[in-house]
């Protein structure tokens, strides 16, 4: 078994070997790529995204400043719409849904490090997977830890730290993150179009 697998297993794993280094080293590189577009420059930042990441839907926008360990590690649906200053920590896989909206500053991190200092200053990590659900709303500030499942259409406060799953369809916030309440109907807006 290769670090990487073990990293991806969520076993412990040496960070610091050649494999790993290169791969993120590569990710760094698309990052500068990517962040140093012009704003007009529409096409090219979708097709520096699709190259960093593992899977990308239609529609996907990251605002810049984008950060990310490896990207190959993240999958992300249709219509993604991601904040200025998005940083994911994907040594193990980021799976996001369709239709989520990220606000600004939020952190999604995989990555994790061991209690015992000397195994920490050897470089030993490990990492757990993240999944967001589809049609999920992740307000400023939010940062997600390792190991997190986040339901479908759930709605994160802003500054909240989530450290376990949160469920579908409710109202979530705090640290740490805890459901307030269910979406229920009541929390449908009247803006003079047709309901959706």
């Amino acid at each position: 078994m290769t670090e990487r697998d073990k990293m991806l297993a969520g076993l412990p794993y040496d960070s610091l070997v050649d494999d790993l280094k290169n791969a993120r080293t590569r990710a760094k590189l698309l990052c500068r790529k990517f962040n140093d577009l012009m704003p007009d420059e529409s096409e090219k930042r979708v097709e520096v995204i699709k190259e960093l990441l593992g899977k990308a839907g239609e529609n996907v926008w990251i605002e810049q400043p984008f950060f990310c360990d490896y990207g190959t590690n993240i999958e992300v649906g249709e219509n993604f719409y991601a904040n200025y200053n998005l940083v994911v920590l994907d040594c193990a896989r980021v799976n996001i849904g369709d239709n989520v909206f990220i606000a600004p500053n939020v952190g999604i991190y995989t990555a994790a490090h061991p209690i015992v200092a000397g195994q920490r200053n050897a470089g030993i990590e490990f990492a757990k997977e993240i999944n967001i659900g589809s049609s999920v709303w992740i307000g400023g500030g939010v940062q997600i830890c390792p190991g997190v499942t986040i339901g479908d259409n759930t709605v994160i406060g802003a500054g909240s730290v989530v450290t376990r799953d949160i469920p579908a369809n409710v109202v979530a916030a705090g640290n740490p993150c805890r459901v307030l309440r269910e979406i229920t109907d009541d929390d449908m807006i009247e803006f003079g179009a047709a309901e959706v």
